[in-house]
């Protein structure tokens, strides 16, 4: 792994946690008190698909499917038709009831190995970071598009295509949010590359972390 000093996890984590407090975006799926279920489908529905669109109709999903029991033995017809918003509907529907039909055998209960999470349907890497970070509060990275684009900006580009797989990026994004606000951290790397640090045009003028951006530093000295 490149090294990447201590100094400069510590400042990007200040800058984007500060920027986050008055610029996070608020989501049904960031309230307290939400359900393991509640979470776990939020972070479903998210991959692959942007948060404005999840967010129209994520309470509408909760309340026609309020648990794991309901969503198993609901007709795969109808899920496939509420899933249409976030495309790959079919697929999605398919695997979703697979893993409602497997945690309602296991009466909601998760496995806290890792390796056994991962094995559920549906429960990625991407997945089983999530339900580590927000339910068993561990921190880990919601590693995805938008985090690696703004941490590969900051710190230094991966070297593989598949993030999943990228030594380099997995540890330099669970160093980065190994942080007493682990959660808030994380959400708050996910809205600033929503928001500044987009993949087309971003926002450069408006980041506070330009001084020791490489991307930006690199771009500007072209």
């Amino acid at each position: 792994m490149q090294k990447i000093k201590k100094e400069k996890i510590r400042g990007f984590q200040a800058i984007v946690l500060d920027w986050y407090t008055k610029n996070g975006r608020r989501f049904p799926w960031r309230k307290k008190n939400l359900t393991n279920y509640q979470i776990i489908i939020a972070e479903i529905l998210l991959q692959r698909t942007k948060a404005e669109t999840v967010a129209g109709f994520y309470c509408n999903f909760i309340r026609t499917f309020p648990s794991w029991a309901s969503l198993a033995k609901t007709k795969i017809k109808k899920l496939e038709q509420l899933l249409k918003p976030v495309g790959l509907y079919k697929q999605r529907a398919k695997r979703l009831q697979a893993l409602a039909i497997e945690m309602n055998k296991r009466k909601g209960k998760l496995p806290r190995a890792r390796m056994e999470l991962e094995q559920l349907p549906f429960i990625g890497q991407y997945i089983a970071n999530a339900v580590e970070l927000l339910i068993f509060q561990y921190p880990s990275p919601l590693i995805d598009v938008n985090m690696s684009r703004l941490l590969e900006r900051f710190f230094g580009e991966r070297k593989m295509s598949d993030i999943r797989h990228d030594s380099y990026l997995q540890e330099l994004s669970h160093r980065v949010v190994s942080h007493d606000n682990s959660k808030e951290l994380n959400w708050a790397i996910l809205d600033y590359a929503a928001i500044i640090c987009k993949a087309r045009k971003p926002s450069c003028n408006n980041c506070q972390l330009v001084k020791k951006c490489i991307y930006f530093n690199n771009y500007n000295s072209l």
